[in-house]
C-alpha cells in the first residue's frame, strides 16, 4: 500500500476476484476512510462474488466484518468519530437519518440502508469507506483478527436469542455447530440459559459441551423435535443450518407459546404443520444482525464473557482460497482476512 493507492480484491459475476489498485480520495460527507485490519469472510458474500446483486456488472469489494483505524473523516462527522479512533463496521453500513423508518428510530429497516459488500465496497482491501452512522466503536482489548466475525456473525446470534422472550433458566437449543452456531452456544450459555446443541453425528457432542452446551441431541439418531420435548420444550430454537429440511422438525420441539428464529438462510423451504403452530401458540421467524449501537453492546458482552469465534486466517491476497475455504464448510469456524498482509 503506496501513500495515494491502496489495494482492493473486486468481484464480478460468477466468483471472479482480481486484486486491483485504487486510489484515495477523500470520504464524502458523512462517510469515513478506514485503514482496514482485518475482514471476515461471510456466507452473505455470495450475494457479491456469485453476482446475485442488483448490478453483477459492476466490481464489487466484498466483505461486511471490518475491524480498521479511522484515517480521514468526511464534512459532518467530527466531534464523534475522529481520525486515529479503531472501529468496526458490521452487515447495516448505517443509516441514512433523514428516512422514513430512521425518523421512526427504526434503523435496521433504513429505506437507503447501504449493505457493505453487497452493493458498496466492503473490506476485502488495504481501505474502505463507510457512512460514520455504521461505525461500531471497540473495546481495545479486541484483537482484530480475533474480533471481526463478531460483527455479524456474533450479532446475529446475539440478536436472535435477545429479541426472544427466553429467560434466563429456560431452555434454549441452537441448531448446527458451524459458523454461526459455535457461537450461538457459547452467547446462549453466556445469557444463562440451559443451553441444547443439536446437530449431525456423535463426534461433535465433546465439541458441544465445550462450547457450553448442557445438553447434546444427534440428529442422525433421533427426531430433534421428540428429543426437545423430552427435555420439557425449548422457549427458543436459534437455527443455524443451512437446511429448510432439517429445521422443519424443530418447530414439535418448542414449549408452549416457544419460537423457532432462523438466522440460517437456506435454499429449500421450512415446512411448518398448521395444528404445530395452532395448539402450542409457536411462532417460526427471522432475525437479520442489528444496528452499530446494539453491536457495540455485542463486541463489549462477547468480551466480558469470553464469546471466542474459531478462525482460519488466511492474507488479503488469497481473498479467493478464504472465499472458497468459507464456502466449502470445511474452516473451523470462520475464515478471516488479514488485510495487512
Amino acid at each position: 500500500m503506496s501513500g495515494s493507492t491502496y489495494r482492493a480484491v473486486t468481484v464480478t459475476g460468477r466468483r471472479q476476484f482480481a486484486v486491483v489498485e485504487r486510489e484515495r480520495h477523500e470520504p464524502a460527507p458523512g462517510q469515513v476512510r478506514l485503514r482496514v485490519d482485518a475482514c471476515g469472510v461471510c456466507h452473505t458474500d455470495v450475494l457479491a462474488v456469485e453476482g446475485l446483486r442488483q448490478d453483477a456488472s459492476t466490481p464489487v469489494v466484498p466483505g461486511h466484518e471490518i475491524i480498521g483505524v479511522i484515517e480521514a473523516v468526511g464534512p459532518g462527522v467530527e466531534p464523534v468519530w475522529r481520525p486515529g479512533e479503531r472501529v468496526g463496521v458490521g452487515f447495516l453500513g448505517g443509516q441514512c437519518t433523514v428516512c422514513d423508518s430512521c425518523r421512526r428510530g427504526d434503523f435496521v429497516n433504513c429505506e437507503d440502508q447501504p449493505q457493505t459488500g453487497l452493493d458498496t465496497d466492503g473490506g476485502y482491501a488495504e481501505v474502505a469507506y463507510a457512512r460514520a452512522t455504521g461505525l461500531v466503536r471497540l473495546p481495545a482489548a479486541l484483537d482484530a483478527l480475533a474480533g471481526a466475525p463478531l460483527l455479524c456473525a456474533g450479532l446475529t446470534v446475539y440478536t436472535a436469542l435477545l429479541s426472544s422472550a427466553a429467560r434466563p433458566g429456560s431452555l434454549v437449543a441452537v441448531q448446527g455447530i458451524g459458523g454461526l452456531g459455535h457461537l450461538g452456544i457459547q452467547y446462549a450459555r453466556a445469557l444463562g440459559y440451559r443451553v441444547v446443541a443439536i446437530a449431525r453425528g456423535t463426534e461433535k457432542s465433546r465439541l458441544a459441551a465445550e462450547l457450553g452446551a448442557h445438553e447434546y441431541i444427534d440428529s442422525t439418531a433421533t427426531d430433534p423435535g421428540a428429543a426437545l420435548r423430552q427435555l420439557g420444550g425449548a422457549a427458543v430454537v436459534v437455527a443455524t443450518a443451512a437446511s429448510g429440511a432439517s429445521m422443519s422438525p424443530l418447530v414439535r420441539g418448542l414449549g408452549r407459546r416457544g419460537q423457532l428464529v432462523v438466522v440460517g438462510a437456506a435454499p429449500d423451504p421450512l415446512e411448518v404443520s398448521t395444528t404445530d403452530l395452532i395448539f402450542g401458540g409457536h411462532v417460526v421467524r427471522g432475525s437479520l444482525t442489528g444496528s452499530s449501537v446494539e453491536n457495540e453492546d455485542n463486541v463489549r458482552f462477547a468480551l466480558d464473557q469470553s464469546v471466542r469465534s474459531s478462525n482460519e486466517v488466511l492474507p488479503l491476497s488469497e481473498a479467493s482460497k478464504a472465499y472458497e475455504r468459507m464456502l466449502s464448510g470445511q474452516a473451523r469456524f470462520r475464515v478471516v482476512l488479514d488485510a495487512r498482509k
